[in-house]
């Protein structure tokens, strides 16, 4: 198999906007001392591990203090760990903390005369503020240009229709409790909107609004990532306030998206002009734009976060981009009807749904190893450990491969009549779950024991399923 080397070329590289929310390391560092597990967002928001809001001021001139410290608290003499209403630093950045009124309005500190840090302090301008936030009259100066959302803006939560009889429960999962404390966020063919489930529900909580129908959502630390057709924007969705909190734009419509999480990366594929582009997560801005060869479809990410593989959906190549080698591509071979590639054991694996093959090639030597006969319609795999796990939505069937063998090691039976397509792992836990565009209803599947657990029923069948931790609401 023949073998070509390119250097990728890089297209373009965006530095941090000027209005940023990212705050300072030192500042960032301070917090974390006292709260290690605190959510800094990107767009300046705070949120403590108990939920507790800080709001930061940016100075309007401030000095550069390595090792920030605490200048001033309100009541005073308290230190951070005892989360005062507002913390000066001593670089004079400001700390304010979310506060809830008599009314039960979001509010913060209400003093006659404010310190010189809170009157001449700035909020980040790129930020969500909080619903129905009421600023003090003296300290009107610190909202800027920003926009203060009121109660009769619902953001994107809309209702959904429920059953007047019957339960609304789904098989426990008391069998399952990598299930538990988890919500559901699923996309279907029956609504453009996004349903909300609670994994002990089988109809949708609510739904998040969409004007487009979605091509691809990804969670990332309490956010939502979501492409959609004729759109040529990415949707940044805050799930603590659900709202879409940041746009960040394309010059074509983005398609799919896959997450590194240990590098805090994002990579988002455009077919259109053959681009694959490197979002920070941190910031949630564009780093790069990296032009690649061909239409990219079907993307993924090694393991190891080293290499990325795509379909050319004009050619029927298939290239791999080493991330961790100045982005060069390297040419693995044309197979027909591509549905699924995976990498596991330094071997590159490619279904073909309608010949219901499987072949695996030598990442080294670009050689394909062999081309064997799998379950009938390939549609999707998953990698766990060493086996290599392939959905076959004709026999309703799940193939499991030892990769170190390459040989089918047991073959898993789904029940049902609809069509199942997709396999969607439960972070980095021993489930996942086996979702069907037919039937209404999803697998619970044990990697470890290669075996379907329970079957639990929903009220719309799924296109695709995102399996995130319950995130706090911070609005009122």
């Amino acid at each position: 198999m023949k073998k070509l080397l390119i250097g990728l070329a890089i297209v373009l590289s965006t530095s941090m906007a000027a209005n940023s929310a990212q705050l300072p390391e030192n500042v960032q560092n301070f917090v974390k001392s006292s709260f290690p597990e605190t959510n800094f967002r990107f767009d300046g928001v705070i949120i403590l591990p108990d939920n507790t809001v800080y709001l930061p001021l940016i100075p309007s001139k401030f000095n550069d203090d390595k090792e920030v410290k605490i200048k001033s608290t309100i009541p005073s003499g308290q230190t951070m760990a005892q989360k005062p209403d507002a913390v000066i630093l001593s670089n004079d950045y400001v700390l304010l903390k979310m506060l809830t009124n008599s009314k039960g309005k979001n509010t913060i500190v209400n003093l006659t005369v404010p310190p010189l840090e809170l009157r001449t302090g700035l909020l980040p301008q790129d930020m969500l503020v909080p619903k129905n936030l009421i600023i003090p009259a003296n300290l009107k100066n610190i909202i800027g240009n920003l926009d203060i959302t009121t109660s009769h803006d619902t953001g994107l939560v809309i209702p959904v229709s429920q059953p007047k009889t019957g339960g609304v429960a789904v098989n426990s999962l008391t069998s399952t409790p990598q299930l538990q404390d988890k919500m559901f966020y699923v996309t279907t063919t029956l609504s453009k909107n996004i349903q909300v489930i609670s994994p002990e529900r089988k109809v949708a909580n609510y739904a998040l609004y969409q004007e487009n129908v979605p091509i691809c959502i990804q969670g990332y630390q309490g956010f939502l990532l979501v492409t959609s057709y004729d759109k040529k924007s990415l949707d940044v969705i805050s799930l603590a306030d659900e709202k879409v909190i940041k746009e960040i734009t394309f010059k074509t419509q983005p398609e799919e998206i896959i997450i590194d999480e240990k590098n805090k990366t994002a990579y988002v594929s455009s077919g259109e002009d053959a681009s694959l582009y490197v979002i920070s997560l941190e910031t949630m801005t564009i780093k790069k734009q990296l032009r690649l060869n061909g239409m990219c479809e079907k993307i993924i990410l090694s393991d190891d976060g080293t290499k990325l593989f795509y379909n050319d959906k004009q050619t029927r190549e298939i290239w791999a981009v080493e991330l961790d080698n100045n982005y060069m591509l390297k040419e693995i071979g044309r197979f027909p009807n591509v549905s699924k590639i995976a990498y596991v054991n330094g071997k590159v694996y490619v279904t073909s749904r309608t010949k219901s093959r499987l072949a695996i090639i030598d990442y080294e030597t670009m050689g394909l190893m062999s081309e064997n006969e799998i379950c009938e319609k390939p549609v999707d795999m998953l990698v766990y450990k060493n086996d290599l796990y392939v959905l076959g939505a004709g026999a309703k069937t799940i193939d499991v491969i030892d990769t170190t063998i390459d040989t089918i090691s047991k073959t898993i039976d789904l029940n049902g009549n609809g069509f199942p397509t997709k396999m969607t792992r439960v972070g980095n836990s021993n489930i996942a779950l086996v979702t069907d565009a037919k039937a209404g209803s999803y697998s619970v599947l044990d990697l470890d024991k290669k075996s379907i657990i329970k079957i639990n029923q929903l009220d719309v069948p799924v296109s695709s399923i995102l399996v995130t931790n319950k995130v706090k609401k911070i609005t009122k």
